[in-house]
């Protein structure tokens, strides 16, 4: 068994050897697959002659071909231009990860000029094109009393005002409830306002009667008749413990003055 495995092993290394030598063999390849060369022809005689063929000499109305040039820039879209330029240059400066391009190289500004080259070259066809049906007498718009066959079904345009019917509806119902929430909120912020005017009102008012009051009682204490008695009481406490405001604590305490003054024992 291992015998025959070792021949087979070593016929193989043996045909793969004489292929090596041939130059059938390639670095990668064991056997290399031998390819037809076939050569692509363009045959641009035969080409046009078909073209001449299958081609229809329709008068422009029916082609409606243009070629035209750009539509003047609108001063908007300049504007646009210029600020998203600036925005970007403002970006890739912030962002020294991005990839650094020059304006005129930058991917992202070239994908805004390029939809805005389609635009322009659109808008230059439409201008073109209406000039020269007008010129050729061809109305460009639909009269008045203009009807045409429906490409839907009368049952699925019933369906689609249905559908419709029912946003316009939900959207009404949402704008309802959005007033209702703001009113509620306008509401609210009105009776915290009113309350706040009320408890300053309030303190406004209760500090005129304290002023008041106490006006009031200045008068009654300047105008009130006090007795001979009670008044004689007063003055005697007032020269014992003192009157009105001052210092009262530690005032009948001794001092070097007051000691050594002997005056009242003689």
């Amino acid at each position: 068994m291992s015998e025959t495995s070792d021949s087979e092993y070593n016929s193989s290394n043996e045909e793969l050897q004489d292929a090596f030598a041939k130059g059938l063999l390639k670095p990668g390849l064991n056997v290399t697959i031998e390819t037809s060369g076939k050569q692509s022809k363009n045959y641009v005689n035969h080409m046009k002659q078909k073209l001449d063929e299958i081609k229809l000499n329709l008068p422009w109305i029916e082609r409606l071909d243009m070629v035209n040039a750009l539509a003047p820039l609108a001063p908007e879209l300049a504007l646009q231009m210029q600020e998203q330029e600036v925005r970007r240059a403002k970006q890739l400066r912030g962002n020294r990860k991005l990839p650094q391009y020059k304006p005129s190289e930058d991917p992202v500004l070239n994908d805004f000029r390029r939809e805005n080259t389609f635009h322009r070259q659109a808008q230059g066809a439409v201008m073109a094109g209406i000039n020269r049906l007008k010129m050729l007498g061809t109305s460009i718009s639909r009269p008045d009393d203009y009807f045409a066959e429906m490409a839907k079904s009368d049952e699925h345009m019933q369906k689609v005002r249905e559908n419709l019917m029912k946003k316009r509806v939900m959207t009404q119902r949402s704008e309802k409830l959005r007033q209702l929430r703001q009113q509620k909120k306008v509401s609210k912020q009105m009776q915290v306002e009113t309350t706040l005017k009320k408890h300053v009102e309030k303190r406004k008012s209760m500090e005129e009667v304290k002023k008041y009051r106490k006006s009031q009682a200045k008068i009654t204490h300047v105008n009130r008749k006090i007795n001979p008695k009670a008044q004689l009481k007063m003055q005697m406490k007032a020269a014992e413990f003192g009157y009105g405001r001052g210092k009262k604590r530690r005032s009948k305490w001794n001092m070097r003055s007051s000691s050594a003054d002997v005056s009242e024992y003689r």
